[in-house]
């Protein structure tokens, strides 16, 4: 697998054992970002890639000039094949290895961009979404089946085959 676009556009990365990950194809990758380039200015930004699987949606943000990037990944063996990926890129993503809905509330900060792509069928997206509305400004879902984002406006919604990535902004109350 490659990477789209920046700096390092072009540098080739390992990809975890399909069985642990489905990483994000690059046509998805390409207009998430393009898509992200007309909402937020990417430098001095920081981006989470909470469910990282190869680490390539964090590389991709450090790539195009995200300032701070981190990624979290809970399986071993795809933290594995992240820490490898990161190790040929100077400066590096940070990577925290472990249970991103666990880990996020203990970082006690907030991230302009966090990007959720839990496996499909994980039962965990209103979760996720849930421990992140107090931690994001823009959310970033990847997902195939229809989620409840109360606490969101949806901002714009793109379809790729049988999935959706949808650009949602948390809806903050009035002062």
């Amino acid at each position: 697998m490659n990477i789209t676009g920046g700096k390092f556009k072009g540098q080739k990365i390992a990809v975890p054992d399909e069985k642990i990950t489905r990483p994000t194809l690059s046509k998805v990758r390409m207009s998430v970002f393009n898509t992200l380039q007309s909402i937020i200015e990417f430098e001095g930004s920081s981006f989470l890639d909470m469910f990282s699987g190869s680490g390539v949606m964090a590389l991709e943000a450090l790539s195009r000039g995200f300032t701070n990037v981190t990624a979290i990944e809970k399986h071993p063996k795809a933290a594995a094949v992240i820490r490898l990926n990161f190790s040929k890129f100077s400066p590096a993503p940070n990577l925290i290895t472990g249970d991103s809905l666990k880990i996020l509330p203990k970082l006690n900060r907030n991230f302009d961009i966090i990007y959720i792509d839990p496996p499909y069928f994980s039962g965990v997206y209103e979760t996720a979404l849930d421990a992140v509305k107090n931690f994001a400004d823009i959310v970033i879902l990847e997902h195939v089946i229809d989620v409840e984002i109360n606490n969101f406006e949806l901002i714009k919604q793109k379809k790729y085959g049988d999935k959706y990535i949808s650009f949602l902004k948390i809806k903050r109350e009035a002062d």
